[in-house]
């Protein structure tokens, strides 16, 4: 039998330390080939590439194993993996990340990593995205190795049921109790924005913020990281919000 057909991404950049993790994992299970953008591309959410042509060039940062480096968003990568580079093959699995940094509650709206992933769901490929609470370039992926390997595994031994995409988010750290599915949380961020000068006397903002959790619940993605479980939050990209449709129906005519 052929081995699946993985296709590995992020939003971090193909040289960050996260993915290689993440394709150390995916080749022990299928044939592994890796699309990811040639920069950073945090917070880039579902954005794709309209006024620039898109450029692919093939690299060789992972021993051999088939992998190119694009110029636009993870979304971009994954189109451009479905549509050019593997064009007519059954992709079994899309992974997405290890991202540097949480993606747990609303993070998920802006995470260029969850985006590539939901791509995929979106063309029907069953895909993750995993997240690390640790945002250093030096981070300590051992332990996310694990959980990508243990779900990886059940992802390939049955396919997901209701929907065609998971939000992972894995706790820093060796003390993981376990692993929890969970609804994501109701938190958001309450932003700033430092003022400056730069050295043309032209002025500039700096986004900078602080996470708030308005959810006290204890099935959320928040709560299941603060007491040290992996978080895994079945994802969608339906945005409506169903229960109000009846109660709609005045604006009707």
């Amino acid at each position: 039998m052929s081995r699946p057909l993985i296709l590995v991404t992020n939003d971090d950049g193909i040289v960050a330390p996260g993915i290689k993790a993440l394709i150390e994992v995916a080749t022990t299970f299928g044939e592994v080939v890796v699309i990811a953008p040639d920069s950073p591309q945090s917070g880039q959410g579902h954005a794709i590439t309209l006024e620039n042509p898109l450029k692919l060039k093939k690299v060789d940062p992972f021993d051999g194993l088939e992998a190119y480096e694009c110029s636009g968003t993870p979304v971009d990568c994954v189109k451009l993996a479905k549509n050019v580079i593997l064009k007519g093959r059954e992709i079994d699995l899309c992974l997405s990340g290890i991202n540097h940094g949480a993606n747990s509650s609303i993070n998920v709206i802006y995470s260029g990593t969850m985006s590539a992933a939901m791509e995929a769901s979106i063309e029907g490929i069953d895909s993750i995205g995993f997240s690390l609470l640790e945002y250093s370039f030096d981070a300590d992926f051992s332990e996310a190795k694990k959980i990508v390997k243990t779900l990886v595994q059940k992802m390939l031994d049955k396919k997901l049921p209701d929907c065609k995409l998971l939000n992972v988010n894995i706790p820093s750290g060796k003390n993981i109790k376990g692993i929890k599915v969970c609804r994501q949380g109701n938190g958001n961020w309450v932003e700033d924005f430092q003022e400056g000068l730069d050295p043309r006397g032209q002025k500039y903002y700096w986004l900078t913020g602080k996470f708030v959790n308005y959810d006290k619940g204890n099935d959320t993605d928040i709560w299941a990281l603060e007491n040290g479980y992996v978080s895994i939050v079945p994802t969608g990209h339906d945005l409506t919000v169903h229960t109000s449709i009846d109660n709609l129906k005045y604006l009707e005519e």
